[in-house]
């Protein structure tokens, strides 16, 4: 008993505290690494061109019920001997299953925590102890995108994939509507990062992103996020020029290198 609650407090303390301060658990790593592209977050081989296939998925505190999908964390081993200081950036594309770990890193996540020339090594250790936070992401040239899922018709059912998301903080809710109005539709989220409605209007289209920030959440606009003739299978960028910043208590971390 006492070592089951010892694992059950590593893995879910996250949730007493912000996820950009440093935390710690345990991370193992896939053998096959297409277990994190056909994973809960619904991004399938687009996952492939996140972050050079630094992947991970993690527990529920962690997941969200998808609200965690598209996360950064930057994720170091505490052996010394054979894992660097600075460690390594991964996304979160998938659900953790294990109860014995907080992380399952793809396997050339895992092995770039080691320091050079010691990935196979730290390979085999199999589980290792990790410290952990949630930072930026940093897609390069990418910017906010939605990907319209198959099966979308306008006007009526839309589903979109939310792709590229930055910062700190999680999409809460969205909702649809024509540009230049207020009367929209509620998205709600079908599975990991993919929201639908069945009450989509017709014509160009604004979206309105609800995101963690402080106590109530704050909703930013995008304008003419949906062109008037959107196709499914297409992916459109989102303008955005507002910022959200997580609303939490300041961490009391030391510096990370």
């Amino acid at each position: 008993m006492a070592l089951f609650l010892a694992i059950f407090f590593i893995l879910l303390s996250v949730s007493t505290a912000c996820d950009r301060c440093v935390h710690v658990s345990k991370a193992e790593f896939f053998g096959n690494d297409s277990a994190l592209t056909s994973g809960a977050c619904g991004y399938g081989s687009l996952a492939v061109g996140f972050n050079g296939g630094y992947l991970a998925a993690a527990v529920p505190s962690l997941f969200k019920q998808g609200a965690g999908c598209g996360s950064c964390f930057q994720i170091r081993c505490n052996n010394t001997a054979l894992c660097s200081k600075p460690g390594t950036k991964v996304i979160l594309t998938d659900y953790n299953y294990s109860n014995f770990t907080g992380f399952v890193l793809s396997s050339r996540a895992f092995q770039a925590m080691a320091n050079p020339g010691l990935g196979k090594n730290v390979s085999t250790l199999g589980i290792v102890d990790v410290e952990y936070k949630r930072i930026p992401c940093d897609y390069k040239n990418q910017t906010l995108a939605v990907r319209v899922e198959d099966f979308s018709k306008q006007p009526g059912y839309l589903a979109i994939k939310i792709l590229y998301q930055g910062g700190q903080t999680d999409i809460a809710g969205i909702s649809v509507a024509q540009v230049g109005t207020s009367n929209g539709a509620s998205l709600k989220r079908n599975y990991g990062a993919v929201w639908d409605t069945s009450s989509a209007p017709a014509g160009p289209l604004q979206l309105t992103f609800t995101v963690t920030s402080g106590v109530n959440g704050k909703s930013i606009v995008a304008q003419k996020a949906l062109p008037a003739n959107w196709q499914h299978g297409v992916i459109y960028g989102v303008q955005i020029s507002d910022i959200a910043q997580e609303g939490c208590s300041p961490c009391n971390d030391k510096p990370w290198i």
